[in-house]
């Protein structure tokens, strides 16, 4: 092998080493973007059951006076 083959596969191979890297970086980087939205959308989804579970006995008296509401409104009819 000559000494210009060798050069140009030593660069060969550093610039595949090097691309290596950067596909793993940037792997890395969708890894951790996937698991970030993930727990925004479970922080979310979270926080609505939460305050549905936080306002469920108003809205649960809020109902009881409008069926009695409707009740009496259909009495005088």
């Amino acid at each position: 092998m000559s000494p210009e083959e060798k050069e140009l596969l030593k660069r060969s191979v550093a610039l595949a080493e090097e691309n290596n890297d950067m596909l793993r970086r940037m792997q890395r980087s969708l890894r951790i973007s996937r698991f970030i939205s993930i727990l925004y959308w479970v922080f979310i989804i979270g926080s609505a059951v939460g305050a549905y579970y936080l306002i469920q006995p108003y809205l649960e008296s809020l109902a009881g006076v409008y069926g009695s509401a409707s009740d009496i409104i259909n009495s005088y009819r």
